[in-house]
């Protein structure tokens, strides 16, 4: 334990010189308009899971796999998560910083970093800040992803802009109505969300139900 306490030192001291160049708020950036259907998939829109565990031995693992090269970004990227999740925002958003400087926006692996950037910063109470992440990494895909319709209902809903919210919302049912026009597939269609934010979809899901807005 002292010495992954000692590590993880380091990248906190390592981190601390960029942490006070990284701005508390981002402005919101417009989002593009709603297309018809979001049938693309994105193998970018996934958890970084480079090693399984919790604790000490966790940030041991992942500090290991940082020095050794061939999976320093996707520990960085993992390890930002678990500093976030531990109460350490400033050393998480400090490393995806880093994350972000070596993986361009346009790249597979550069969505992959800010799409779970914007999870994170999301679970923060960023949502703002989450969206422009989110945008980003939207923005390079080729085709409509089938992640963004959920997504951004579920932000816009946090937001208060809810009739946004259920506009987009209604993208995910043009796309598979099957899938969500309830919520009671919610569990198995979005296994990596929260309970909490499942239940805020599912009240999108009910303002959609009560007034489905018309395309276009």
């Amino acid at each position: 334990m002292a010495v992954a306490r000692h590590r993880l030192a380091g990248v906190v001291l390592a981190a601390g010189l960029m942490a006070g160049w990284i701005a508390e708020g981002v402005a919101a950036q417009p989002l593009p308009a709603v297309q018809e259907f979001y049938f693309d998939q994105d193998a970018a829109a996934a958890p970084v899971v480079v090693v399984r565990g919790e604790g000490a031995d966790l940030i041991e693992q992942l500090m290991k796999q940082r020095e050794r090269g061939r999976k320093s970004l996707d520990a960085t990227v993992q390890l930002a998560g678990v500093a976030i999740a531990q109460g350490r925002p400033e050393l998480g958003r400090s490393l995806y910083e880093e994350a972000l400087g070596s993986a361009p926006a346009t790249t597979v692996t550069g969505r992959t970093v800010r799409w779970n950037y914007g999870w994170d910063l999301f679970r923060l109470g960023e949502v703002d800040a989450a969206l422009t992440q989110w945008g980003n990494a939207q923005a390079s895909v080729r085709g409509n992803a089938s992640w963004v319709p959920a997504t951004y209902a579920l932000a816009l809903w946090t937001l208060g802009r809810k009739d946004e919210a259920v506009r987009w919302y209604a993208a995910a049912v043009r796309t598979e109505p099957q899938q969500w026009s309830g919520s009671s597939a919610y569990a198995t269609l979005l296994p990596t969300w929260r309970d909490s934010e499942r239940a805020t979809l599912a009240e999108v899901q009910q303002a959609w139900a009560a007034q489905p807005p018309a395309w276009p």
